[in-house]
C-alpha cells in the first residue's frame, strides 16, 4: 500500500507498528525527521506542561486569543473520541485529510533519516503524530501555536520547539516509571520546556525547588504564582492582578472544577507576558473566560439522574475530583465508572473516592496499557474490605455506563473518570447521554 492511499485510521494502526516500545523518552530521532521535513514557525508558540490543569490552561489561552482576534492552533494529547481533536484550529477539530498529508511528509522525511544500522530510524506514536501535526500547522496561517506537552517536557516531543512563552500547571506524582518518584524529579522534567530570556508561569502555588532553580540557572523570566501575579474571589465573582496588570469583577471560568481559578490564573499571567506580540483587550478576556469548553473536565451533563465526566487519572486529580463531588450537594447514591491505565497508583486513587462511591462499575479500556476490570475490583477488596460498596466488572466503559444507569434512582448520580479512555468510551462525537428516569 502506497502512503498515499492510507487513510488517517491506516496512518495511525502504522504509526503504533514502527517502534517497539510505546513511550522511548528522547529528543535525537525525532529533531533528526523535524529537520528533515524543515519545520519552521513564524508564530509566537507557547508551550504547556504539567500533572494536571494542561488542558484546560491551553483552552483557556485559546478562547482568550480568538475572542481578541487572533488564529490559533492547540495541539493537545490524548483524544477523548476522535484523533482529530488533537489539532484544534480556532476552536473546530483539524479535518482528517490534512493530518493524513501531514503523516506522508513525516514519513518521507523519515526515510531520509538512517540510524546506526542503516535503516530508517523509528518514531513512537506519539512522535510521529506530533510531526504530522506540526507539518500541518506550519502550513497554516496562524497567529499563536499552543502546545501541550504529553509527558513530561524536557524529553517529550513537543520540546523539540522553542517556545515563545512556557506554563508550567500543577506538578504531582504521575508517571514516575519515567519522570522520577518525587515532585522534585518530576519539576526538573516539567522545568525543561523554558528557554533562556523567555518568560515561563509556574501555576502551581507550591512549586518544586528544582523548577525555580532551573528557571534561575538558564536565566528565563520567571513568574511565579503568589509573588508576580496572584488572585481572589469570591461567591460570585474573581480578581487577578499581575506584574502591570489588574482585572476586577472576573466571571468564574466556563470550566467547572475548585482548580480553574489557579489555571484562569497562569493564563492571565501568559497573556500579560505574551502581550506585546498579542495584544488582548480586557473585553477578550471576559469573554473567553465565558465561553470556554472542555470535554470531559469535571462536565456535567444534565438530567437524572446527573451524569458527571472527568479524565482524572493520577492520585492529584482525583482529589480535586473528590472535592467537586462532595461541593455538588446531597445525591442518595453516587455510582462510579471507573478503568484505568495498568501503570497508574489505583489504591491511592480509590482511597480519595471510596467515601462518596456507592457502588463501583470497574471496566476493561480498549487499549493493552490498561489494567483489567477484574484486577482493579480485587484491589479494591483486598485495600478495602470492610468497605460496604458494591462492586461489579464489565467489559468496556459504555456496558459499565449502561449498568449504573440501569441500577441508579432518578437523584442519583453517575461519575465516570480514571483515563480518558474510559470517558471517551461513553461518548458519541463529543456527547453522552442516559436514558432519563422519571
Amino acid at each position: 500500500m502506497t502512503n498515499q492511499k492510507r487513510s488517517l485510521d491506516q496512518w495511525l494502526a502504522y504509526c503504533e507498528s514502527q517502534h517497539p516500545t510505546t513511550i522511548a523518552l528522547g529528543l535525537e530521532r525525532v529533531s533528526n525527521v523535524a529537520n528533515a521535513m524543515g519545520l519552521k514557525f513564524d508564530c509566537p508558540v507557547v508551550t504547556v506542561a504539567g500533572t494536571n490543569g494542561k488542558g484546560s490552561t491551553c483552552a483557556l489561552l485559546s478562547a482568550i486569543w480568538r475572542n481578541a482576534g487572533f488564529r490559533t492552533a492547540v495541539y493537545s494529547s490524548p483524544h477523548l473520541v476522535h484523533f482529530e481533536e488533537r489539532l484544534s484550529l480556532d476552536g473546530i477539530p483539524v479535518d482528517a485529510e490534512r493530518l493524513v498529508q501531514g503523516f506522508e511528509r513525516v514519513e518521507a522525511a523519515r526515510q531520509q533519516c538512517l540510524s546506526h544500522d542503516g535503516q530508517p530510524v523509528t518514531l513512537t506514536y506519539f512522535e510521529f503524530s506530533t510531526l504530522a501535526i506540526l507539518q500541518v500547522m506550519q502550513a497554516l496561517p496562524l497567529d499563536v501555536m499552543i502546545l501541550e506537552v504529553g509527558m513530561g517536557g524536557r524529553l517529550d516531543a513537543v520540546n523539540i520547539i522553542d517556545p515563545d512563552c512556557a506554563i508550567i500547571t500543577s506538578i504531582d506524582l504521575d508517571h514516575m516509571a519515567f519522570l522520577g518518584d518525587n515532585r522534585e524529579a518530576i519539576g526538573f522534567e516539567k522545568a525543561g520546556i523554558m528557554r533562556a530570556g523567555r518568560p515561563v508561569i509556574v501555576s502551581d502555588p507550591v512549586p518544586p525547588q528544582s523548577v525555580l532553580a532551573h528557571a534561575k540557572a538558564i536565566g528565563a523570566d520567571v513568574w511565579v504564582s503568589g509573588v508576580d501575579f496572584n488572585f481572589s474571589g469570591d461567591k460570585q465573582q474573581w480578581a487577578f492582578a499581575g506584574r502591570g496588570r489588574r482585572y476586577a469583577g472576573l466571571a468564574y471560568p466556563a470550566l467547572r472544577g475548585a482548580n480553574q481559578l489557579l489555571n484562569a490564573a497562569g493564563v492571565l499571567a501568559a497573556i500579560e507576558a505574551m502581550r506585546p506580540q498579542l495584544p488582548v483587550t480586557a473585553q477578550a478576556v471576559r469573554l473567553g473566560l465565558a465561553q470556554v469548553t472542555l470535554p470531559g473536565r469535571f462536565q456535567m451533563v444534565p438530567g437524572q439522574p446527573v451524569l458527571v465526566l472527568d479524565v482524572a487519572h493520577n492520585p492529584h486529580a482525583m482529589a480535586a475530583l473528590a472535592v467537586n463531588l462532595d461541593a455538588m450537594g446531597f445525591y442518595p447514591a453516587t455510582h462510579a465508572v471507573f478503568g484505568a491505565m495498568g501503570d497508574k497508583d489505583v489504591v491511592p486513587m480509590l482511597k480519595t473516592l471510596a467515601p462518596l462511591v456507592d457502588h463501583w462499575y470497574f471496566c476493561d479500556l480498549p487499549t493493552a496499557r490498561a489494567a483489567k476490570a477484574q484486577d482493579l475490583a480485587q484491589l479494591w477488596k483486598s485495600h478495602f474490605p470492610g468497605h460496604c460498596a458494591g462492586v461489579s466488572c464489565h467489559a468496556s466503559p459504555a456496558i459499565a455506563l449502561a449498568a449504573a444507569n440501569t441500577a441508579a434512582a432518578a437523584p442519583d448520580r453517575i461519575v465516570v473518570f480514571g483515563s480518558f479512555f474510559t470517558v471517551g468510551g461513553v461518548m458519541v462525537d463529543g456527547t453522552a447521554r442516559l436514558i432519563q428516569k422519571s
